[in-house]
């Protein structure tokens, strides 16, 4: 009788990150995991009122995020919950269905955790990974950049001391310039101060909690000087409670608009899950991005029973479980623990912390997101993508958010397509005094072979470039045609081959022959475009003789008939 596997090599194990844990290791949990608590009490609480939600909603989220990835998730140090990258665009997207803040705009957040929750984890169970790859970095930058500033943007009423705005980009900003003379320094002091102690504490360490410290000290003050009969605006009473399951009652109606907005999310979601298991794999070279996806995605789903929004991977949190040391799990539990205990029991404490002291911590978080340093890396290295991350941040600030996300993504996938397509068949020739063959970077640089002619492309043969690639060698079978008798596709770099280009490659060979010139192929090494070549006949159609290990022995065999 077979040995019964391991635990941890069971296919799809319920809280696999857990059976790392160690009785030693646990202490270290418990001190990440009440480090976490003190940077996610007041993260989650900005991020609740980021998207018009009360702060036990962003509670809910965090506990209900790290329950479903500690049962269905991979990484030991991984933490979700709610995020300030998502939370605008979402928010953006049901301001326009619903009130804020309303009974119908909580549902409907709600039924959007399902969605996204659905589409994340059935992303992971089908090994979709590779769609977090397809967003570029210009993009993401941009992307980041526009959502930083639409943060700002709808935290500035709470730091200098104004009425919430609402509206789009250019009705918040009007109400802003029309209100300015009306702004309270003492809100303004209380918002700078939260900011600056958060950046300073996070100068000094990871592990020191700034934004709790800068909660917590405004809070004070706030109560010691009665700042409320100044015109400085509080949370006031957070009702307590414990979560909840139920399924949000929405009707069908209103369910359908959401799904082109939760596709987006969970897009952004993947995104960043993605970045975050492989920022923070630590030792393992081939983090289970797919499992995680399946986590995250369960955590949204079990935020929607919770009545709350969608949750994200963090990548600071994240940080700040493994900076602090810790090794499984039970550290995110730990926070989740203290973070449901205040929820239940010490909303009470919360009704003095002022609400500038929140748009503090949130623009601590724009300043932080908005990538300045990648910005003008990418203007010195490539100006044309450069101005594609400036187009994705205009196009985020200056649209309904959620659309210019989605013209960002694909803008990024273009991006993609463009590239590709921009591959050319290119000359080469040999290496003085050498048997290989190389790009020629000059027309007379190297050697080239009586009779014979060499072209190279590189990049995956496919219908976006199959035109160029027929264009470039028929150009080249005319400008050779009675000098040179052979002509060899050098294919190192052609690593997949579909159906359109397979067609390509048949109408030229033929062109060649029908010029007089016979067709070889040369390192055609990709496992995927052999098995193309023999799928679609394209051996067939060459003969075996005619495909070679290298440029130089498809010279040695053919080229003497050239």
């Amino acid at each position: 009788m077979s040995e019964a596997p391991s635990p941890a090599k069971r296919p799809w194990p319920i809280f696999r990150p857990l059976q790392s844990a160690t009785i030693p290791g646990l202490g270290y949990d418990l001190i990440a995991g009440l480090t976490l608590a003190a940077i996610a009490i007041p993260e989650q609480m900005a991020t609740a009122r980021l998207g018009g939600f009360a702060p036990q909603i962003g509670f809910f989220a965090f506990v209900a995020a790290t329950l479903g990835f500690a049962a269905f998730g991979a990484s030991r140090q991984l933490s979700a919950g709610g995020d300030s990258t998502i939370t605008p665009i979402f928010a953006g997207g049901l301001a326009a269905l619903a009130v804020a803040g309303s009974p119908q705009f909580i549902a409907l957040a709600a039924i959007l955790a399902l969605m996204v929750g659905v589409i994340v984890a059935a992303s992971g169970l089908l090994k979709l990974g590779w769609i977090a790859d397809l967003l570029s970095t210009p993009v993401i930058t941009g992307f980041l950049a526009g959502i930083a500033l639409h943060i700002a943007l709808s935290q500035a009423p709470a730091v200098l001391g104004l009425p919430d705005g609402s509206g789009n980009v250019y009705e918040r900003v009007a109400k802003l310039w029309a209100e300015a003379g009306a702004i309270n320094p003492i809100s303004v002091a209380i918002g700078l101060g939260a900011l600056t102690t958060t950046i300073l504490a996070e100068k000094l360490s990871a592990r020191i909690p700034g934004a709790l410290i800068a909660l917590v000290g405004a809070s004070l003050a706030t109560s010691a000087l009665d700042l409320p009969r100044r015109g400085v605006a509080v949370l006031g009473a957070v009702p307590a409670g414990w979560p909840r399951l139920s399924l949000p009652m929405v009707g069908f109606e209103h369910i359908l608009p959401l799904v082109g907005l939760a596709f987006v999310i969970s897009l952004v979601v993947m995104v960043q899950t993605a970045a975050t298991t492989r920022s923070f794999s630590g030792d393992d070279l081939d983090p289970d991005v797919n499992r995680d996806f399946v986590g995250v995605g369960v955590g949204s789903m079990l935020a929607g029973l919770f009545g709350a929004f969608p949750v994200n991977a963090s990548p600071p949190r994240t940080a700040i479980v493994a900076g602090t040391g810790g090794r499984s799990q039970f550290a995110g539990l730990a926070a989740a623990l203290a973070v449901l205990l205040l929820a239940a029991f010490g909303t009470r404490f919360l009704s003095a912390v002022p609400v500038g002291a929140l748009g503090g911590i949130l623009l601590f978080v724009a300043q932080r997101i908005f990538h300045l340093r990648t910005f003008l890396e990418i203007l010195r290295r490539s100006p044309a993508e450069f101005a594609l991350a400036l187009l994705t941040t205009a196009l985020i600030v200056a649209l309904p958010i959620q659309t210019g996300v989605a013209i960002g993504i694909f803008l990024s996938l273009a991006h993609g397509v463009f590239t590709t397509t921009r591959a050319r068949p290119i000359p080469f020739e040999r290496v003085p005094d050498t048997t290989v063959w190389w790009p020629a970077p000059s027309p007379g640089a190297g050697e080239t072979e009586p009779g014979v002619v060499v072209m190279g492309f590189q990049a995956p043969l496919s219908f976006l470039n199959g035109y160029e690639f027929r264009r470039g060698l028929i150009a080249a079978i005319a400008r050779n045609q009675g000098v040179s008798r052979l002509l060899i596709l050098e294919a190192s770099s052609i690593v997949e081959i579909d159906f359109t280009a397979s067609a390509i490659l048949s109408e030229v060979i033929a062109k060649a022959r029908g010029a007089g010139m016979d067709f070889a192929v040369a390192r055609l090494e990709s496992v995927r475009a052999q098995a193309a070549f023999d799928r679609f006949g394209l051996t067939d159609l060459l003969g075996p003789d005619h495909v070679f290990r290298s440029v130089q022995a498809a010279i040695q065999a053919l080229g003497k008939s050239a």
